[in-house]
């Protein structure tokens, strides 16, 4: 169900069974993980009203399942995932709630396993440093840093070329940006992130289409 969560009745599903899971054994690790992991993808793409509910709801189970297995990083990730897709659609307000926890979630997973998702951490991590004003910690070069490591990591994710190239037009970098975007356009559809593929190809065209 999860796999076919471009079809969002079944993201849905999949969100109710391992709730419901977790219901009947709160020790299922796997259950949680896999919930935050779902709440993210629904607090991205179901109707507005709904968003902030499925959120919250994925850095809970985030949480216990950090809480179940500290040294895994898939609790700690999707924690920091839940809470920077919060920050990004709320707000000043949730952003600077939730700042330092996104932070030290992302730094707890490169310390524990930096190469979890293909680097997917230093992915978040030069979000975090490209979103959050530099009075507060970020930092454009940092940002740069972070995404170059998870690009070498994975010279074909879409979602760390498309970050990459939105920090580069920011900076006034059209050249580079550029390329960076059109990477995302060339960039194999990966079985395991088709949906998420998708989004980014759609949101690179439409950036590249404003650079001239």
């Amino acid at each position: 169900m999860y796999a076919d969560r471009a079809n969002l009745a079944s993201a849905r599903q999949a969100v109710e069974l391992w709730a419901a899971e977790i219901a009947r054994n709160p020790q299922a690790f796997d259950a949680a993980w896999k919930l935050a992991r779902a709440d993210y993808w629904l607090g991205g793409h179901t109707p507005e009203a709904e968003r902030r509910r499925f959120l919250e709801q994925g850095i809970d189970a985030g949480q216990k399942a950090s809480k179940l297995q500290f040294n895994r990083p898939e609790g700690h990730f999707w924690t920091a995932a839940n809470m920077g897709a919060l920050a990004d659609s709320f707000g000043l307000r949730q952003g600077l709630k939730y700042r330092k926890e996104i932070k030290d979630e992302l730094e707890t997973v490169l310390r524990i396993a930096p190469l979890f998702g293909d680097r997917s951490a230093d992915r978040a991590l030069g979000r975090w440093y490209f979103k959050v004003p530099s009075l507060f910690g970020g930092s454009h070069k940092l940002a740069e840093q972070h995404l170059r490591a998870s690009i070498a990591a994975k010279p074909t994710s879409t979602a760390s070329h498309y970050f990459l190239g939105e920090l580069l037009v920011e900076d006034g970098r059209k050249v580079e940006a550029r390329t960076e975007l059109q990477a995302v356009l060339d960039a194999p559809l990966d079985p395991d992130w088709t949906p998420e593929d998708n989004d980014f190809k759609e949101k690179a065209k439409k950036l590249l289409s404003t650079l001239k």
